[in-house]
This record gives structure tokens, C-alpha cells and sequence, in this order.
């Protein structure tokens, strides 16, 4: 059996490893177009700012690990330029295949304005572009960021780390737009002691002669030496609309909970596929490290001939800006009201320790609908990370606000409370939802 998977990232290198632990006798091929297998673009923003100091750290194993160690077959430096029934052409060679997996990923958005491919722009998506984001910084002084999601915010802080000057420029209110104003707030007040920070402000070009010099927006001009465009992504379907490959209502490749396309034989994981979102039940588009992953190794299993279902993902995510912590599982308010659900929220303050011990202050937001069901979580501040674990397990069993109240959370005064932080956030929703 002829095994194609395109992509050597988290869902392909995932589904590779589990087909060849299934069945050791049959030929694993991968294609990936950069010198990189199981690489970590997530890891980037570490590495330019020197916390990670080797790049190749960001690769958790290299090729000859997994050509040595599982007999995977790993063409890198080999992008597929074409697909088709039973066979696909890379590098100008044809390989044929029995089963495929497209695990394609995903691409930075463009901002589509006048000289946006002036020398010293640049994205943060592809493991490739660690190296020449810290070459490009090593001789600038003044750095722009286009976005402040996730990428925005990290790059923000590498770049400081390197004594850099920085300015962002945002076209919502807040950092961390999917986050509801609470969260931003205080975000932004902690960023702007740092950053220069634009905010309802759109980019409408670039300038600059050998490279670029300056960013235009609707409300002013801003002096650079390099520039970031972190404004989101999309994910690579391309050769997948090639084959025939349906594409869902998100963009993505859409699957079912087996990962399969609406091809026989055909198979989508990883940040370019759909997925089920576990809060609203529906097909969303969730492209993330650890979703990748687990996509992966279902596809795996079920390209081995085995049975596994994909039951979807909660978007849980976390972050940080030095000290301070940043995360968020299931919906924002905004999010669920986009959604249609009928909306009960709390927003706390509260310590994460004994109060005789360290100070360690957290924000929390706590989102339910009507009927009690938890919808989401989201905080800032100190400890943030354990909040998010247990909130993302119990909303992963469809958790009500009795249940956060009454989850039996472990008391240490130097870490936690007697009365958790999650525990106090559903208690304040109790008189909201009428109840004792």
C-alpha cells in the first residue's frame, strides 16, 4: 500500500508515525517544501526574541529520526505541484499513490496594499521564516507590527527582548481582538508601557526604495526599518480544489469525524481541514498546534485501517506578554452572541493564593447561557495556565456552571485558593441564573 502525505508539520508527521506503527510493511511517503519536518512555528517568537537559542530546537525531531526510527519516507525541500487520481507530481517526479492525506497547513494573510513585497516585510507562519525574521531584526531599530492576535503580541516581546522599538498597529480597539473588552483592557495598558500602539487604525501601504521605510495608514505615517504582517491566516486548499476535493463552508478542507474527504481514499488533518467545534457542535475551522496533532493521528488511524473519530476542539489557547498571562478556552461573550446564544456573564478579580502568601492577582471572565451551560473562559494575569486546564477539561465535558462550582480543585496556599478562582466565577453567575 502507497501512502502520500503532503506536509510534514504536526498533522503530517502525526499520521505518518501512527499508519507505520499500524502497518510497518507499507510505504510512507511524505512531502514537505522546507528543509523541516515537525517543525514548530509557534516556537518562533522564543527564538527571535533569544530565549530559544538554537533554530533547529524548534524541529522536535529531524528527517534521519524519522526515516531511522519509524521507516517514513521523508522528502523535504519537495513541494507537490500537481495531484490527481492515484498519483501526484513533486519536484518534476511522479509518485503514485493508493491513500492520501493532505496535511497542507496554513498561510499568512496578505494585507493586499500598494508594495507590500518591499524587502524587510515579512511574515511569521512557515518554520522558515525564524531565520530571516532575526536576520532582518539583527540591524533594525524601529520595528512595525501589523495585528495584534496572538503572533502580534509574542513578536512584540521577542523584539524587546532585543532592544528593539516597536510600534503596532491594530484595526480593532483592543490586543487579542477574539477576546472580549475586559481581557483587552487590560492587556493593552500593560503593552502600551512598552509599545508604541495604534489602535482602529488599517494599513493602506508600504514605502520605501531598496526596502521598506515607512507604513501608511488611514491616520498617519510611521518610520520602520522592518516590518511584521501579522494579520491571520488561511489555509492552504489549493491542491486539494485540485483533485476535487469539497471545500467547506469555513474555507477549509471539510471532513468528517474520521477525517475523511469526500474522496474515496482521501483525507484532510491539521490547520488546512474543518473540524467540529466542541462548544457550538457545528464545523468550524480551529487552526491550532494541538487540534493538528490529534487530527493527525486520527487520520492515521483510520488511513491504517483502523476506526477513530476526531470529536473536535474547544480553541484553547494560551499566551503571554512578559509577566503577564493571557488565556482563553470555548467562546468569548461576543463570540457567543455572534453564535445566538442567550448570554450570562461574570467578570473577577481575585488572588491565586492564600492571601498570607505571594500576591497573585488573576482576571477572570466566565461565559454561560441561560440554561447554565459554561460557554467559555477566559483570563489574564497571574497563574492563568491552570485556569485554562481545568476549564478546558470540564467544558470538553460539556460542564454547567454547577459543575465549575463544585469540581474539587486541590488547595496548596503558595498556588491555589480555597476558593479557586473558576469556583468564584461561577458562584457570581449563580443570582444571574436564579440560583441559591
Amino acid at each position: 500500500m502507497n501512502v502520500a502525505i503532503i506536509g510534514g508539520g504536526a498533522a503530517g508527521m502525526a499520521a505518518a508515525s501512527r499508519i507505520k506503527r499500524l502497518q510497518p510493511k507499507w510505504n510512507v511517503t511524505v512531502f514537505e517544501k522546507s528543509p523541516y519536518v515537525s517543525h514548530a512555528p509557534c516556537g518562533i517568537p522564543f527564538y527571535v526574541g533569544n530565549v530559544v537559542k538554537n533554530f533547529k530546537d524548534l524541529c522536535t525531531y529531524d528527517v534521519e529520526f524519522f526515516e531511522r526510527e519509524r521507516g517514513i519516507n521523508v522528502n523535504i525541500c519537495k513541494e507537490v505541484e500537481e495531484v490527481g487520481d492515484g498519483y501526484l507530481i513533486a519536484g518534476g517526479e511522479k509518485y503514485e499513490w493508493d491513500k492520501l492525506l493532505f496535511a497542507t497547513g496554513s498561510r499568512a494573510s496578505k494585507l493586499n496594499v500598494e508594495n507590500e513585497d518591499l524587502d524587510g516585510i515579512s511574515c511569521v507562519n512557515y518554520i522558515e521564516h525564524g531565520e530571516r525574521v532575526k536576520a532582518l531584526a539583527k540591524d533594525a531599530e524601529n520595528i512595525v507590527i501589523i495585528g495584534s492576535g496572538y503572533i502580534g503580541v509574542e513578536m512584540a516581546e521577542a523584539f524587546l527582548r532585543i532592544d528593539k522599538k516597536v510600534t503596532i498597529i491594530e484595526i480593532k480597539e483592543y490586543p487579542l481582538p477574539e477576546y472580549d473588552a475586559e481581557i483587552g483592557a487590560i492587556l493593552k495598558a500593560e503593552m502600551e508601557k512598552y509599545v508604541n500602539f495604534k489602535f482602529n487604525e488599517r494599513v493602506v501601504a508600504f514605502e520605501g526604495k531598496d526596502k521598506v521605510e515607512k507604513v501608511i495608514t488611514n491616520k498617519g505615517e510611521y518610520k520602520c526599518d522592518m516590518a511584521i504582517v501579522a494579520v491571520g491566516i488561511e489555509p492552504n486548499i489549493e491542491l486539494a480544489k485540485q483533485l476535487g476535493v469539497k471545500i467547506g463552508k469555513t474555507g477549509a478542507i471539510a471532513t468528517n469525524s474520521r477525517m475523511e474527504t469526500n474522496i474515496e481514499n482521501v483525507y484532510a488533518a491539521g490547520d488546512c481541514a474543518e473540524s467540529i467545534n466542541v462548544v457550538t457542535k457545528k464545523v468550524d475551522w480551529i487552526p491550532l498546534a494541538t487540534p493538528a496533532n490529534k487530527m493527525g493521528y486520527v487520520a492515521g488511524v483510520n488511513m491504517a485501517e483502523g476506526y477513530m473519530e476526531y470529536p473536535g476542539s474547544l480553541k484553547s489557547q494560551i499566551t503571554g506578554f512578559f509577566n503577564l498571562e493571557i488565556g482563553k478556552v470555548g467562546l468569548s461573550e461576543k463570540e457567543a452572541i455572534r453564535e445566538e446564544y442567550n448570554v450570562v456573564s461574570s467578570f473577577i478579580t481575585s488572588r491565586t493564593s492564600a492571601k498570607y502568601m505571594r500576591d497573585g492577582t488573576i482576571h477572570l471572565k466566565i461565559v454561560a447561557d441561560k440554561n447554565g451551560k459554561v460557554l467559555g473562559v477566559q483570563c489574564v494575569g497571574k497563574d492563568v495556565a491552570k485556569r485554562i486546564y481545568g476549564a478546558s477539561a470540564l467544558l470538553y465535558k460539556g460542564a454547567d456552571v454547577k459543575d465549575f462550582f463544585f469540581t474539587d480543585f486541590p488547595y496548596y496556599p503558595p498556588e491555589s485558593r480555597v476558593w479557586d478562582p473558576l469556583v468564584i466565577a461561577a458562584r457570581s453567575l449563580f443570582r444571574k441564573l436564579g440560583m441559591p
